[in-house]
């Protein structure tokens, strides 16, 4: 009776993942995506040092809650997931997997998730997937994630790929998440989180993710820029910035703070030419120059009228 009463209190979220952890890095990650609105935040949990944790089907968002409170408490990721599923007593329409922070995964597929379902665990990670088109998703996402090089998120993206290719979930596409956090837990979550990109709804939600990550990758590298203007580190402040603008398309926002960066290490001309490219799209860019407070563009009237003339 409790597996029935699940179906009508349970999110419906279907759909296929991947747990891991890098142990080159230690970062640990959730990918997922589903024709169900805004998985991610039903799906994906993680907190860096900890665990990453999926719960899906018939979700019960407490696996992750609770999952991450006991992995956190010193509990194995086998041991925290067998604890939670035998206090479930609609466990057989959930499927759960986790992966703890020494690389230790766990997977439950009851058997009454709807077919096709399963999973497989290995090294480091989990794959899971219910109510899709062929049972070989989860086994091409297995391979993906082993034979991929590269950082863990790319690795996440093709997993996600790779289930996708198969046929992925039976009714189609609709949202899609990715969340990964450093190997090493510093008490703020805000740090510790790496990537958070979600999709909540969209025809096309693996490409949107791809370009999200893109994007989140891009800010990563401004702010390995920003530290580098603090430092006086020229070379690192126009590689970092540079690798931005090549992320993150045709927003200027990169463009206009690698100019600031540029005057505050004394690069005026540089500066200038920057910025007169980044006016040329929209002038409004000089106005916020003019504007910013000296601890980010040190006074120096000089300067100060270049960037005026720009207007």
């Amino acid at each position: 009776m409790a597996a029935r009463d699940a179906i009508w209190t349970s999110p419906l979220a279907h759909t296929y993942s991947i747990v891991a952890r890098d142990p080159a890095t230690g970062e640990m990650g959730v990918a997922v995506e589903s024709h169900y609105f805004s998985v991610g935040p039903i799906v994906a949990w993680a907190e860096a040092g900890v665990g990453v944790v999926a719960t899906q089907s018939l979700a019960d968002p407490a696996y992750g809650k609770l999952g991450l409170d006991l992995m956190r408490a010193g509990r194995s990721a086998p041991e925290a997931l067998a604890g939670l599923v035998a206090s479930d007593p609609a466990n057989a329409v959930r499927q759960v997997a986790m992966v703890d922070a020494e690389s230790r995964p766990a997977a439950h597929t009851g058997a009454f998730a709807i077919a096709e379902a399963g999973h497989i665990t290995g090294d480091g990670f989990s794959v899971q997937a219910n109510m899709m088109l062929r049972a070989t998703v989860w086994p091409a996402m297995a391979e993906a994630y082993q034979s991929t090089k590269g950082e863990l998120v790319d690795r996440l993206l093709a997993v996600l790929d790779a289930a996708e290719a198969q046929g992925g979930d039976i009714r189609g596409r609709q949202s899609a998440a990715i969340l990964v956090v450093s190997g090493t837990n510093t008490g703020r979550p805000w740090i510790d989180t790496i990537y958070n990109v979600r999709v909540d709804d969209s025809r096309e939600p693996l490409a949107e993710i791809r370009r999200l990550v893109s994007m989140a990758r891009a800010y990563i590298h401004m702010r390995r820029a920003q530290g580098a203007v603090e430092r006086g580190d020229f070379a690192m402040l126009n590689r970092e910035f540079e690798t931005a603008s090549r992320l993150i398309g045709d927003n200027p926002e990169v463009r206009f703070w690698h100019a600031i960066g540029l005057f505050a290490v004394g690069k005026t001309e540089q500066g200038i030419a920057m910025l007169r490219e980044v006016a040329a799209v929209d002038r409004n860019w000089i106005t916020l120059a003019l504007r910013l407070p000296a601890v980010i563009l040190p006074p120096n009237q000089a300067v100060t009228e270049q960037i005026r003339k720009l207007a």
